[in-house]
């Protein structure tokens, strides 16, 4: 079968599916969930041998570190794929809740309900939990998922997508609400993006290039997160111990994820103290540094920042510093090269922190915590199917809320306009 024949019949299913499922009550959808649970359980060899193919091809291709870090699936990766679709099954079903109800003059009694939004396409690169993850929210929340993931983890996705179709048909549920795209063809995604008549809402997920060509290319609503250029702000009322294991926790716990900071702001009067043993800690962690003009005159083996490395997402250990003149210009900085993602400021002034957190326009603004937190998990959101940078529709981690729509329900008596 020709690939565009292929992809309109995964997404007419899949379409079929959806209307399906957005009548499916919330026992049967938490059994196909359970079933999900159980066939990771049942089947983490066979996914990790998968995974051990997309691994060495990863590194004779030669991806960086953190790539292959995205990349692995280990038994406590697995472990946390599990514990995550445990998660959703324990959250509440939205779909159905009334929202709002009033009442008008003439009697009519007016209501918003959520719905299932319909199908969403998910395209993303090398995290191969994603498929799990959005998998067990779109479920959930009544919604059927077309999955396509990156050649680079297309053994360790057909494995996973081939347990959750066996997870779906086991709960009397259809296995088409689950669409994979199995073709490394780049064609793919043009022809996915024009299937306007079977698909409700994309939500690419990997590089900025990636995410742009979708949005550009799509003939279909659009959920963007273009890139992670997190910021964390050390105020000169900073606790600078905390400061220092928040700011170490920020870039070096995984850095090659979105909510990773990827530039460390620090005030001009505390930099002198902070920053020697701060890039100390850093260095002995393998962190390449690249500072100002004002940094390099206070650590001296050091690169100099460029100005394209305020506007980096680096997706590894490489750190921009850049010492600034007070809260002002520290969210001057985040205005100009921030990528509304995920902002933090350090500081014991409370006063400080909420002007921060009120004029930082970003999707998740922390006080006194690492940006590593920005994520559906985390936020005890079960999962999360993305983390949006727009502001329409969803922003943040989206999780089962963010895949919902609503309709009016409107409840008469025999009420005629005049």
């Amino acid at each position: 079968m020709a690939i565009n024949e292929k992809i309109i019949r995964i997404t007419k299913e899949a379409k079929d599916a959806s209307m399906a499922l957005s009548v499916t009550g919330h026992d049967v959808k938490n059994k196909a969930l359970k079933a999900m649970a159980q066939g990771l359980k049942k089947n983490a060899k066979d996914i990790a041998s998968a995974n051990k193919k997309d691994l060495m091809q990863a590194k004779r291709t030669g991806f960086s570190r953190a790539l292959i870090d995205r990349l692995t699936l280990n038994q406590k990766r697995i472990g946390a794929m599990i514990k995550s679709i445990e998660d959703v099954i324990n959250l509440k079903d939205p779909i159905g809740e009334i929202t709002r109800m009033w009442k008008r003059p003439n009697g009519l009694i007016i209501g918003k309900m959520r719905v299932p939004i319909g199908v969403i396409c998910i395209i993303y690169e090398s995290r191969p939990n994603v498929t799990c993850d959005c998998a067990a929210l779109c479920i959930k929340s009544g919604n059927a998922v077309i999955l396509k993931g990156g050649k680079e983890a297309i053994n360790t996705n057909a494995a996973l997508v081939k347990m959750l179709k066996q997870a779906m048909v086991k709960s009397g549920l259809p296995a088409s609400a689950i669409g994979f795209i199995d073709t490394t063809d780049r064609k793919a995604v043009d022809i996915i993006l024009n299937q306007n008549s079977h698909i409700d809402l994309v939500i690419p997920r990997g590089g900025e290039g990636l995410i742009r060509a979708v949005a550009k290319k799509s003939t279909i609503p659009v959920i963007k997160h273009y890139k992670g250029v997190c910021h964390t702000y050390v105020d000169k009322d900073a606790d600078l111990k905390k400061a220092a294991q928040i700011c170490f926790n920020a870039k070096v716990q995984r850095p090659g994820v979105c909510n990773a900071m990827e530039t460390l702001l620090v005030d001009e009067s505390i930099a002198s103290r902070f920053l020697p043993p701060m890039i100390e800690m850093f260095k002995k962690a393998n962190v390449e540094i690249r500072g100002c003009k004002r940094t390099m005159q206070i650590i001296k083996a050091i690169k100099a920042a460029k100005k394209s490395d305020w506007h980096e997402e680096y997706l590894d250990l490489i750190l921009a510093v850049k010492i600034v003149n007070g809260l002002d210009k520290a969210i001057e900085h985040i205005t100009e090269y921030g990528s509304r993602h995920s902002d933090a400021i350090i500081t014991q002034n409370h006063k400080t922190a909420l002007e921060f957190l009120k004029r930082v326009d970003s999707a998740c603004v922390y006080a006194n915590a690492s940006t590593r937190f920005t994520d559906g998990y985390e936020f005890g959101l079960g999962a999360e199917i993305g983390i949006s940078t727009d502001k329409i529709h969803a922003r943040g981690p989206m999780a089962l809320e963010e895949l919902t729509s609503y309709k009016y329900i409107i409840l008469g008596s025999g009420q005629i306009r005049r």
